[in-house]
């Protein structure tokens, strides 16, 4: 089979460098091409870092985006022109921003998700069975926890968490987002879902969904021990992607739950 081109942005960032790193010993990818939004005259694995523009771009079959909105749209708007497949796990979009990913994704394939991980994903799909089968008399909140260098709060899983609940009620996230905490030690059940996160250390990543009937309570959480659990995710999602037409998709569709 032949290679798959990967351009990674964010080169810089820890993301972007545990996929570098996941990418060198993975036979179906060669990187190509790693870029940042501003000049850097350094090297990495022999490869020199890049602007975002057409020019470094063109050199790539997919293009793996892990940075801040504002980067993740430059990237969307070149990838749009020269027919790149684009994997976005950049966090923290407004739901306008989310509605444009849309329209992008009506010209390029787009695999975006919140978290690559196959057990994210699949606490996802509980927390969804989870909330159709309890119904109104539980009330539920979203707790994370990740290092102190992540700047957007809730993270970008438990908002995908929250979604779960949502969905889980046939109600739209936006609608029954509550109050948002940052390093309480506690936070409360409320009648809409109540995040709280947590910046400490290097902590790479805990998830908790919690449902509450007054009588019982209901866990269900994830914790990840090793950042390469996202970088091979995404490495696992450029490979689906690679052969798909244009349509917004999740690790979701790739996994094919239902």
């Amino acid at each position: 089979m032949k290679k798959i081109k990967l351009a990674i942005t964010g080169c810089m960032g820890r993301m972007g460098q545990q996929i570098i790193k996941s990418a060198k010993s993975n036979k179906n990818f060669v990187v190509t091409v790693i870029t940042e939004n501003r000049l850097i005259k350094k090297k990495i694995n022999g490869l020199p870092i890049s602007l975002n523009d057409e020019r470094a771009f063109k050199k790539a079959d997919v293009i793996i985006d892990f940075t801040i909105p504002k980067c993740t749209f430059e990237v969307l708007k070149i990838a749009t022109k020269l027919k790149k497949k684009v994997i976005i796990g950049t966090t923290g979009f407004t739901k306008k921003e989310e509605n444009l990913i849309k329209k992008y994704s009506r010209k390029i394939p787009i695999l975006k998700a919140g978290n690559m991980s196959l057990g994210i994903n699949l606490l996802m799909y509980l927390t969804e069975i989870a909330s159709a089968s309890l119904g109104n008399n539980y009330l539920s909140k979203v707790f994370e926890a990740h290092h102190r260098h992540k700047k957007d709060h809730p993270s970008g899983t438990a908002l995908m968490l929250g979604k779960g609940i949502a969905v889980g009620k046939n109600k739209n996230l936006y609608k029954l987002i509550g109050k948002k905490y940052l390093n309480k030690k506690s936070f409360p059940y409320g009648k809409k879902i109540n995040f709280n996160s947590i910046r400490k250390g290097e902590i790479i990543g805990e998830h908790e969904v919690k449902f509450s009937s007054g009588k019982e309570i209901i866990t269900l959480n994830h914790e990840a021990f090793d950042r390469s659990l996202y970088s091979e995710g995404a490495l696992t999602a450029a490979k689906w992607l690679y052969n798909k037409k244009p349509g917004l998709y999740s690790m979701r569709s790739l996994l094919n739950f239902k």
